[in-house]
């Protein structure tokens, strides 16, 4: 039987940057990190799609945020596209977390220069909920700065940031991960225009994940034919 799963896919008003904000989650409380690629016995702690090679300037993609239950209140999960991560120190990153600490699901956006905490954005300025269409993306505005977009076209906000880091850009990614391995249950989540460097994901030759914590959590699909979606389905915490 498998350990994990690695392969090779074949295939509105904008809102500029506002200072961090309170917390309003425990786990933003506690500074809960999505981090780089980790493997352990059990597996991955990512599922998704991640190109490698070098010089990657972009990544977007989207989705409609799930509505997931929680089997823990240890259950913590997000989608996510970045850069960086796979197989590097560093990386750039945002999403929608869906946090189970309070025995509920709260979602809440959030960005992310790793190894710097994550910023979580206040849920009365940017609220989500489940059914909301999100579309993410990282950009490289060249110098070492990054500019992180994340959009709720169903409540009709835009968040932007550029911020700055030294980083390799050595691959791109769009993700599932759950920091605690623990993932509610989510259902299944269908990404949606995928894209890097302006191409599809598909064109890339990415590798997929499906995440392990001694037993399969999720499984990824393959790329739709047009290379650009692919669904993540839950199948256990």
């Amino acid at each position: 039987m498998r350990k994990f799963l690695i392969r090779v896919a074949t295939l509105a008003a904008a809102a500029t940057a506002l200072a961090p904000v309170a917390p309003t989650t425990a786990a933003a409380a506690q500074g809960m990190a999505f981090r780089p690629l980790s493997y352990n016995i059990n597996g991955y702690n990512w599922g998704g799609y991640a190109a490698q090679g070098s010089g990657f300037t972009s990544v977007s993609a989207s989705w409609t945020e799930p509505n997931a239950s929680c089997n823990s209140t240890n259950d913590l999960y997000a989608p996510w596209v970045g850069i960086d991560g796979y197989g590097s120190s560093t990386v750039e990153q945002t999403g929608v977390a869906t946090d189970c600490s309070s025995g509920s699901p709260v979602d809440q956006a959030w960005y992310e220069m790793y190894p710097a905490n994550p910023v979580y954005l206040s849920s009365s300025s940017y609220p989500v909920s489940a059914g909301d269409h999100i579309n993410a993306s990282v950009t490289y505005a060249g110098s070492s700065k990054y500019t992180l977009k994340l959009n709720d076209s169903s409540r009709g906000w835009t968040y932007t940031t550029t911020k700055s880091l030294s980083a390799s850009r050595a691959s791109a990614e769009v993700i599932i991960e759950s920091p605690t391995g623990s993932y509610p249950n989510f259902g299944t989540l269908n990404f949606t225009s995928a894209t890097v460097n302006g191409k599809s994901l598909g064109s890339s030759n990415p590798v997929a994940m499906d995440p392990s914590n001694g037993a399969y959590e999720a499984t990824t699909s393959g790329l739709g034919s047009n290379g650009t979606s692919f669904s993540e389905t839950f199948l256990q915490e």
